[in-house]
């Protein structure tokens, strides 16, 4: 059995927290944003499906049928509170990385390596790719029952240039403004939301 949407829900927050969303967002107020925008998000599906295809095909990691969808919620648990305490130790620290300066006037070339290189190749997200492709593979379920994991992070990646296209001129004022407070305080943002998940995910494991 294929996890649900529900289940794998938290797994995609770990795919972007971090920064992730905010080269989202940086490149959404770029010069060429609308380009760049795609490439990132183009290049951050090419990888995450890479690494799930892969993870599927090896079979990596093993998982009995009757208690698979009690492992996937543990292995996410622990993923989540692994994010939880690596993002409060490191919140001092917590302040974009240099090259994050240089996307104001990023190509669309460089977006897409960077899309490709942070979803695909970041810690965090390899192993939540591979958690995803292996758990496939050993219950048994076909490779696109990924698909709505990679559409759905993928539409997290976009939201900061669709909400551009959607608000116009609102947005453009918005969208810098969130960017700045959120390259304060990425870490408390952070937080809350692996808290909400953690929760969600003790909810499927003791339900």
């Amino acid at each position: 059995m294929a996890p649900s949407l529900l289940e794998v829900l938290p797994l995609v927050v770990v795919m972007v927290a971090g920064p992730q969303i905010l080269s989202a967002i940086f490149l959404a107020t770029s010069q060429q944003w609308r380009r760049n925008s795609t490439a990132f998000v183009a290049g951050a599906g090419l990888s995450i499906t890479l690494v799930i295809t892969v993870a599927y095909i090896l079979g990596i990691g093993t998982v009995g049928q009757g208690g698979s969808n009690t492992t996937l919620s543990v292995i996410i648990l622990v993923v989540l509170l692994a994010a939880m305490i690596d993002t409060y130790r490191t919140r001092e620290e917590a302040e974009p990385p240099e090259w994050m300066g240089k996307l104001e006037t990023a190509s669309p070339r460089f977006s897409f390596r960077l899309g490709f290189l942070l979803l695909g190749f970041f810690p965090t997200d390899v192993l939540t790719s591979i958690t995803v492709g292996s758990y496939l593979a050993a219950t048994g379920a076909r490779w696109v029952e990924a698909l709505p994991f990679v559409f759905l992070t993928l539409f997290v990646l976009a939201l900061p240039a669709l909400v551009l296209l959607a608000f116009g001129e609102r947005a453009e004022t918005f969208l810098p403004k969130t960017r700045s407070w959120m390259e304060t305080n990425s870490w408390i943002v952070n937080e809350v939301v692996i808290v909400f998940f953690i929760g969600l995910s003790l909810s499927n494991l003791l339900g």
